[in-house]
């Protein structure tokens, strides 16, 4: 894939499979990744891991630093790949809006699938306790948006190799 930069957004709630996809495809394009969770601010954190279910307030900087990164892998000329929930149309307009190259890629699966995953990991603060309100909160992207959306069901690398698919679907129109 040459040409003009492109930078993934891989979201969805909590249990999704977002880092190992994205590690998954980072690993089998050679593209940037960042791990988007490790840009939230430490009030953020301590709110997570207390439990407590962030407000629009608390995302904004933290999107805002999800922006930057894309920023600068756009004007370095680079292609990249970063995790974000993103659950929001509001907030996928502030990280995404504009930007040329940037592209959407929805992780979606059963409650139930999403809470097993949840429950046989360990988060450094994202308690399973949480997912019920972020599903409550998800807008998943509408047909304006051009999301890639994929069920989790299949392991990280088919789901990698989906979307590189579709990626290549995208340049060959």
């Amino acid at each position: 894939m040459t040409g003009a930069p492109t930078v993934l957004v891989l979201m969805g709630v909590s249990g999704c499979g977002k880092t190992s996809v994205a590690e998954a495809l980072a690993a089998r394009l050679g593209w940037a990744f960042q791990e988007g969770d490790a840009l939230h601010p430490p009030a953020n954190v301590a709110k997570m891991r207390g439990g407590m279910p962030l407000t629009d307030t608390d995302r904004w900087p933290w999107l805002d630093r999800v922006a930057a990164w894309i920023d600068a892998r756009l004007a370095a000329g680079e292609n990249g790949i970063i995790t974000c929930s993103a659950l929001k149309r509001a907030y996928r307009a502030r990280i995404v809006g504009a930007r040329a190259g940037v592209r959407v890629v929805l992780l979606h699966g059963a409650r139930a699938l999403l809470a097993a995953r949840i429950g046989a990991r360990h988060h450094e603060y994202m308690p399973a306790s949480l997912l019920d309100s972020q599903l409550a909160t998800l807008e998943p992207p509408g047909p304006d948006e051009h999301p890639i959306s994929l069920d989790v069901t299949p392991p990280a690398a088919v789901l990698a190799e989906a979307i590189i698919a579709a990626l290549g679907q995208d340049k060959a129109k």
